[in-house]
């Protein structure tokens, strides 16, 4: 026997032990501090009336989905993901893929919100110009990546933070676990603390 799940979840477990928070001057700080950081942006936010905009492509598209509708829902912020089948086709036929992301973004963006970007790679030519257009708009950034330490989006954001994993499906889910222990310490949810 191999022991394939084990292993998995070992990887796992050191992928987001692992994970490194910076801010835009590549400082380094604890993952535990950036939480409190992204929290303390999500309720200034949501303070003002601000938007979370989330941004991904694939699986990425489908947590900034997940993530929007939740903030939303459960967190009471106002929160959107540029998702559209008929923005994303059109913007892609009409002008260039790599636009699908920053052309919303200089639409309806406004100053002092906050651009949420998800991608594994980092290196996302879409991803990349969406953290461009929201630098144009004074927007916040925050960047969730992994694979390669030098990816483009851990030096763009504000607040960046990187799975050191190799493979999409362990940064995916670490991105996963990431983004829900952002909103369940922003609604200060314990699992640990409820009752069996």
């Amino acid at each position: 026997m191999d022991h394939y799940f084990e292993r998995y979840r070992q990887v796992m477990d050191k992928a987001l032990a692992s994970c490194e928070v910076t801010d835009r001057q590549g400082r380094s700080q604890p993952l535990e501090a950036g939480l409190q950081q992204l929290c303390a942006l999500t309720a200034a936010a949501q303070a003002s009336g601000r938007t979370l905009w989330f941004v991904g492509n694939g699986a990425s598209a489908m947590f900034a989905s997940h993530m929007a509708l939740d903030f939303t829902k459960n967190g009471g912020c106002r929160a959107l993901a540029f998702n559209d089948p008929a923005y994303l086709t059109a913007i892609a036929n009409d002008i260039g893929h790599p636009q699908c992301f920053s052309l919303p973004v200089t639409w309806f963006a406004q100053a002092d919100d906050v651009l949420v970007t998800i991608s594994s790679s980092g290196n996302s030519p879409n991803v990349l110009a969406a953290i461009e257009a929201a630098r144009t708009r004074s927007l916040q950034v925050v960047t969730f990546s992994g694979m390669k330490p030098d990816n483009r989006s851990r030096a763009a954001g504000d607040l960046n933070l990187y799975v050191p994993a190799r493979t999409y499906g362990v940064v995916e889910c670490a991105h996963q676990v990431l983004l829900h222990a952002w909103l369940d310490r922003f609604m200060n949810i314990r699992e640990w603390e409820v009752a069996a």
